[in-house]
């Protein structure tokens, strides 16, 4: 198995083969959130108008995602999994629409299978990919806006390239990096209110969901769904609640 690192918006349309997109704050993390709290699935487009057209169709119930960090006029949320994480969203089909994420599956043209990553789904997803034995992987990560290389996706890709090859990265450094990092300053900062601590340390909970998030190409749009593979991701404190399960012996967090 070949794994290629690539970044940004360009680097997702050169993206060949098994390719994973990644978002740590907060696209993916988001949409693990909002698949824990019981989404059924989610179409993921570029452009915020895509999105509202779906709900206007009646394809989607929800539309969520951002500009600049805000959520966009007309969207039920915005891009914070803290506040999915209350939220009871079992059977809804939702549009997310970011500026990186959701952009760079959107790029991924020459992709043969599409996940999306994150911290908190790394373990999962490595174990989903891992399963089909590809010839390529490339690991897309998105950076700011899809525009600028950030810490925590470009860790991110390190993370899973480690795991897909068969080493044992050690968590705990991968966070203690990632909160020396740029982006991770704006999450306390008083002046911007649309990123919550609670964000970052959500998406800091590294392998805490047992599923992977896999995109599939249906009628022209790119709809995306859990991928539980055996054995996958931890169990452990909920991701979305931040509370302990009570089901830990039997079943992941995640389940509801």
């Amino acid at each position: 198995m070949e794994v290629v690192i690539e970044s940004l918006v360009d680097g997702a349309r050169r993206s060949r083969g098994t390719v994973v997109v990644i978002d740590v704050l907060r696209a993916f993390t988001s949409a693990s959130i909002a698949f824990a709290r019981g989404a059924e699935r989610i179409i993921m487009v570029a452009e915020v108008h895509e999105a509202l057209d779906l709900r206007e169709r009646g394809e989607a119930d929800l539309c969520m995602g951002e500009i600049d960090g805000q959520r966009p006029e007309g969207f039920d949320y915005g891009n914070s999994p803290f506040e999915l994480g209350s939220q009871d969203l079992r059977g809804r089909v939702i549009a997310q629409s970011t500026r990186a994420g959701t952009t760079g599956v959107a790029a991924a043209a020459g992709a043969d299978r599409i996940f999306c990553g994150s911290l908190v789904n790394a373990a999962a997803t490595a174990a989903a990919v891992g399963r089909s034995r590809p010839e390529r992987v490339t690991l897309v990560a998105m950076g700011a806006w899809g525009r600028t290389r950030s810490d925590e996706d470009e860790h991110c890709a390190l993370y899973l390239r480690n795991l897909l090859e068969g080493r044992r990265p050690d968590p705990a450094a991968v966070r203690s990096l990632i909160l020396a990092g740029g982006e991770s300053g704006k999450y306390h900062d008083s002046r911007q209110r649309q990123y919550h601590p609670e964000d970052l340390d959500l998406a800091l909970r590294i392998d805490s969901v047992d599923f992977a998030i896999e995109v599939e190409r249906r009628g022209g749009l790119l709809v995306a769904r859990p991928n539980r593979a055996q054995g996958a991701g931890r169990c452990g404190p909920d991701p979305g609640s931040g509370q302990k399960t009570q089901r830990e012996e039997a079943k992941c967090s995640t389940e509801d």
